[in-house]
């Protein structure tokens, strides 16, 4: 095999002892409850599929691995509040991180996540990054989920973006974990969907729904009104929308005191209101303008620089 590219890794090593975790950051994953419970404790910044950018403020030069251990432990050290990261069932039901169906992008390997075992997913390396082809192969392996848990636990939130009908086995492995209060967990609702956080698996987790807005026409503010009947979820994720459809959303959520989530990766998901690319340049005109308008979970591929601006705001 060729040489491995160990430039992410050698970058987060300057950071820290060469496996040895560090230790989060103003208070933990407590504080960081703390301010994800309380609607007006600011901005909560979500690394999107653990913190694999640069963070050139923290001495981290280089890339590591998507939803890698060298992902969480920069997300750790940089002080992000939650890193988002994706779960799969292996063929003997394994729950392995890992984002696509199939491990091509990702990996030295090929195929589909749910043909091969645990133990062929084990011996795969991590490109770079977000991978592809000529993404160089590193020294990182997968992770199960339990894995990632035992690496999070007291020290970071968590953000599972399930993908697959798989949710009463990842909600069985953070109770084992003992850790309902640390791990974020959502699904997608229509206008017919009963309000999902009273109901299980999702009744003993902190639990966001995701309204659905095809074609960006659905009634979300229905949706959303419908999803906190009777029922206590931790936020709401905002989907792909138009900016018309954000101001009714934004009066519901501060009325009954919750929060809401959206993404900022790439264009962004409000029409006209801009992504990662346009916040680097201007963080105010993008992530303050959501920020402003009621939205305070921002989940980003660039969470030093977010991490960055919410400092300005104290």
């Amino acid at each position: 095999m060729k040489m491995m590219a160990m430039a992410g890794a050698c970058a987060l090593a300057a950071t820290m002892a060469s496996g040895t975790a560090v230790a989060a950051p103003g208070g933990g994953v407590a504080a960081i409850q703390q301010r994800l419970a309380d609607p007006d404790g600011g901005i909560v910044v979500v690394a999107h599929r653990g913190c694999h950018n640069p963070a050139p403020r923290h001495g981290m030069m280089g890339n590591v691995p998507e939803n890698s251990r060298a992902a969480l432990e920069r997300c750790v050290a940089i002080g992000a509040d939650m890193m988002e990261t994706d779960v799969r069932r292996s063929a003997d039901g394994t729950l392995v991180i890992l984002h696509d169906a199939t491990v091509d992008r990702t990996t030295d390997g090929s195929g589909a996540v749910d043909r091969l075992t645990w133990a062929q997913l084990s011996g795969l390396h991590l490109r770079d990054d977000e991978g592809g082809e000529k993404a160089a192969l590193t020294d990182e392996r997968m992770l199960t989920l339990d894995q990632i848990l035992a690496l999070a636990k007291g020290r970071i939130m968590l953000n599972l973006d399930v993908k697959a009908n798989i949710y009463v086995e990842v909600a069985a492995a953070v109770r084992r974990a003992g850790m309902e209060k640390q791990i974020v967990i959502k699904t997608e609702v229509g206008p017919e969907t009963p309000a999902m956080a009273a109901q299980a698996p999702f009744d003993r987790l902190l639990y966001m729904p995701i309204p659905l807005n095809p074609d960006r026409k659905a009634d979300l503010a229905a949706i959303v009104t419908a999803q906190l009947t009777d029922a206590r979820p931790i936020g709401i994720e905002l989907p792909r929308m138009d900016a018309a459809q954000l101001p009714p959303v934004a009066a519901i959520a501060r009325a009954r005191r919750v929060r809401l989530w959206i993404n900022t990766l790439w264009d962004g998901f409000v029409v006209g209101y801009g992504g990662d690319e346009q916040a680097l340049r201007d963080p105010d005109a993008v992530w303050g303008r959501l920020y402003r308008e009621g939205i305070t979970i921002l989940q980003t591929d660039e969470p030093e620089a977010l991490l960055r601006y919410r400092a300005t705001l104290r």
